[in-house]
């Protein structure tokens, strides 16, 4: 077995699962990072292979990642590789790839995210509120809004989504608190 460090982007393409171990929580998921290259015969980009990787977070990160991330989501992973070779009984081999998670982050080059503080001992497994839309994120102190409702992008306003429309600042702690920054003009 051979361990390198690397950095991928890609796509989340399985529900981010949580286990409790003896040794602490760990959660996984799957990640589906697509190469693309320049054709110069089109004049145009196009799609590679599609590789897969399980991805394992740890301790805080890995419930921290349980209410942050959904399928299909674009992503940013950094941590160790592991390929294992393993033969079959059957005579087959397989070969698997393993990233022990070190950082985990969406990919912001092709959307928004907001971040929300979680203080040592408050992380605990959660489920999300609801699909963060492409169209349009939560309402600054309400809940998110499925982008399939109806009504998720009010009439008279396009599916971008603009600094103004998010907070300027995101806490969540146990004891709640409302903290008001000016908005930077842009």
């Amino acid at each position: 077995m051979n361990e390198t460090t690397v950095t991928l982007v890609g796509n989340v393409a399985t529900q981010v699962e949580w286990r409790e171990t003896a040794t602490g929580g760990v959660a996984r998921f799957r990640l589906a990072v697509t190469a693309r290259r320049f054709d110069r015969e089109r004049q145009s980009w196009v799609d590679g292979a599609t590789s897969f990787y399980t991805v394992w977070a740890g301790r805080a990160l890995g419930m921290n990642l349980t209410g942050s991330v959904a399928i299909g989501e674009p992503v940013v992973v950094h941590g160790r590789l592991r390929v294992r070779d393993e033969e079959r009984k059957d005579g087959s081999r397989r070969f698997s790839a393993d990233v022990d998670a070190v950082a985990i982050g969406h990919d912001i080059s092709r959307g928004t995210t907001a971040f929300r503080r979680v203080f040592k001992g408050e992380a605990s497994p959660v489920e999300r509120a609801g699909p963060q839309g492409a169209e349009r994120g939560p309402e600054p102190g309400g809940e998110a809004v499925p982008s399939g409702a109806a009504g998720s992008v009010p009439a008279g306003r396009t599916g971008a989504v603009s600094a103004k429309d998010l907070p300027a600042v995101v806490w969540e702690s146990a004891t709640p608190v409302a903290e008001t920054v000016p908005p930077t003009p842009f």
